[in-house]
């Protein structure tokens, strides 16, 4: 991230920030003012131009295109007064440390090279640029230098978690880590498929598409207990037309069809939680995530149910109930993590110029 001498991030004027999300469907930006822990302000929403967009599309041909959106999008902030001082974007993929975009199967599909995403745009922007993986930059909202250790989890098209431990996330420099969604826990030949091509991973069976395809089997099998179910009643007579909100609905509501389906998923993402705890100790899981938030209390409920029966060594039920806690119900958590991490690192070069 070089800092052109002279440059408003330097100076008392760098306070404002653009801040983008760039998911598989959505492309969030806004403008961040690092000034009292962080102000998110006017943000605006837009489809991605990716293959969710455009599908068919080669995988270069994608990569083209979003950057040339993320440019335009930046440029159009870049005219506002003050003139924002830096761009920071959080991506849906692994990301290396240099800023490398290494893979983004919901964004431009499987395969393609490598996209040395920072570099590319600080070539083009006039602005330091700052990239991180989406869930990296999320775990910035509730991470800070003195916080007490925890894991991010999300659950929502798919499962990703990162770990923030002594003041930063853990990642390797190629970004690994965090990829709890693509642990394989179901290694039966029929396991659901994954969307990277594999099968039984945790984000096939327990995210919100997993989930909905498993209340969709479980149809299948008992069409009359899918009848006297909560959604069939709703009016979703036949599940290939059923979504995740009327799941997310039925459960809410107690529905005992839907929730059985959901406990049976929680099987593995409560595994999976217990293993980050007994391997590195950690005692903070923040929830997030458009499918579990939009269960909410009930979600988390479920979880802890499903963990103390599994038993987390050494704790009791009071103190998994604890740790479990459910994150701040909107979409801005990329948008305000990346932006109070890029404030922290220009903070942290300003100190250093000034020494």
């Amino acid at each position: 991230m070089a800092i052109p001498p002279g440059d408003p991030a330097m100076t008392g004027t760098g306070r404002l920030l653009t801040v983008m999300d760039v998911g598989g469907t959505t492309l969030r930006v806004g403008t961040f003012d690092v000034r009292g822990g962080g102000r998110l302000s006017d943000v605006a929403r837009m489809r991605v131009d990716g293959m969710d967009r455009h599908p068919g599309t080669p995988v270069p041909v994608l990569q083209r295109q979003v950057v040339d959106q993320i440019v335009r999008e930046a440029e159009r902030r870049a005219g506002a007064r003050p003139a924002p001082a830096a761009l920071a974007v959080a991506f849906a993929g692994p990301v290396a440390r240099d800023g490398t975009v290494l893979g983004a199967p919901t964004v431009w599909g499987g395969g393609g090279d490598p996209l040395p995403l920072q570099e590319v745009l600080s070539a083009r922007l006039a602005v330091p640029v700052l990239v991180v993986n989406d869930l990296t930059a999320a775990a910035w909202r509730y991470g800070t230098e003195g916080a007490v250790p925890f894991c991010l989890l999300t659950v929502s098209s798919g499962i990703g978690n990162k770990v923030f431990r002594d003041g930063d996330v853990l990642l390797d420099a190629e970004g690994h880590g965090g990829e709890l969604g693509h642990w394989t826990c179901d290694r039966s030949p029929d396991a659901p498929p994954c969307d990277c091509g594999g099968r039984g991973h945790l984000g096939a069976i327990a995210s919100g598409r997993g989930v909905l395809a498993a209340v969709r089997r479980a149809a299948a099998a008992d069409p009359a207990g899918y009848a006297r179910s909560a959604p069939a009643r709703a009016g979703a007579v036949d599940p290939r037309f059923l979504g995740n909100p009327e799941i997310a609905e039925a459960v809410r509501n107690g529905d005992p069809f839907t929730t059985t389906v959901l406990r049976s998923t929680l099987v593995h993402l409560a595994a999976a939680v217990g293993a980050v705890f007994a391997s590195i100790g950690i005692r903070r899981y923040v929830l997030m995530g458009g499918f579990a938030l939009a269960i909410g209390e009930r979600y988390r409920e479920l979880l802890v149910e499903e963990l103390v029966r599994q038993g987390c060594f050494g704790l009791t039920a009071a103190q998994v109930d604890a740790m479990v806690v459910l994150g701040e119900d909107d979409d801005d958590h990329g948008l305000i993590g990346v932006g109070r991490l890029m404030g922290r690192r220009l903070a942290a070069r300003r100190e250093k110029v000034t020494l």
